[in-house]
């Protein structure tokens, strides 16, 4: 019976305390109206930005059998959103995932997370790198931040680039396979201190950006948040500007309404104070197109 609720196969891993991956990610996409079906590749106590000594369970033995069992309920996905993978490993299992679970009316969604502010993570080396650069071959869209789409066309990474270079780094990246590349957390202006996010949909080779202000405070899990929207939005049928504008205006959002609270920062923004603004109608936009 079709119940007319999408569903989503959120590929993340789970941290018991702080808002991040799918602990940001399965009330985002519930708030949109969208079935999260979550396939964990790790279960940790918090979240690694900022806490120390924190459990960490690897999944990785257990996710074929996982995965087995949902193929034997011949489930059907709208979408297939993956995120953090801790190992080469997890790539391949996860790559065969995509190839069973892929259709012509369902599509992929890739956040290549690996790195930030010009360099790699801890957890990440250079392997995972040229097993990401494969692993995007099998999306319809991927979400790099600006340092990751260094890493994944290997190349420097500058401060402020211009909007010539990212758009050339993005059409650089959908050749390599995906149709839609959208490129975060790029460094915009050196006096406003503006930020963008600028993306290439090569069915239509067509640019969009959408910048904001940068607010001076760091909150983990904005990218899982970005990404879960992007999602849900093209889910609800909108077009893929109207999806930046509403990814980058919740964040906004999102972060102006936790910078006045006297909290720790690592705990991630307070979802639960602006989840149901998602739900509000698009009165104006502001992207444009480059």
């Amino acid at each position: 019976m079709n119940t007319g609720v999408k569903k989503v196969a959120a590929i993340h891993d789970l941290s018991g305390f702080g808002r991040s991956s799918l602990s940001a990610i399965i009330p985002i996409l519930s708030t949109m109206g969208i079935q999260v079906c979550s396939l964990p590749t790790a279960v940790l106590s918090t979240h690694t930005g900022g806490f120390k000594n924190y459990s960490f369970v690897d999944l990785t033995d257990s996710m074929k059998n996982y995965i087995d069992h949902w193929k034997s309920l011949k489930i059907d996905f709208d979408s297939i959103y993956s995120g953090f993978l801790g190992s080469p490993e997890q790539i391949d299992i996860i790559s065969d995932f995509i190839d069973f679970f892929k259709t012509d009316s369902n599509f992929v969604v890739i956040d290549p997370v690996m790195a930030d502010e010009g360099a790699l993570y801890s957890t990440m080396d250079y392997k995972m790198v040229e097993k990401m650069r494969t692993f995007i071959k099998k999306a319809d869209i991927i979400t790099p931040n600006f340092t990751e789409t260094c890493y994944l066309l290997d190349e420097k990474y500058h401060d402020f680039p211009d909007v010539s270079k990212i758009k050339s780094m993005a059409k650089s990246l959908s050749d390599m396979g995906p149709e839609i590349v959208i490129i975060t957390s790029v460094p915009e202006d050196r006096e406003n201190k503006k930020t963008s996010v600028i993306a290439y949909n090569s069915n239509d080779n067509r640019y969009w950006k959408v910048s904001s202000n940068y607010i001076p405070a760091f909150y983990p899990g904005t990218g899982d948040i970005f990404t879960s929207i992007i999602v849900g939005s093209l889910l609800q049928g909108d077009s893929l500007p109207i999806a930046l504008d509403r990814s980058v205006n919740f964040i906004t959002t999102g972060i102006r309404a936790s910078y006045g609270y006297d909290y720790p920062k690592r705990e991630g923004i307070l979802l639960e104070k602006v989840l149901g603004s998602l739900n509000l109608p698009v009165f104006s936009s502001s992207y444009e197109m480059i």
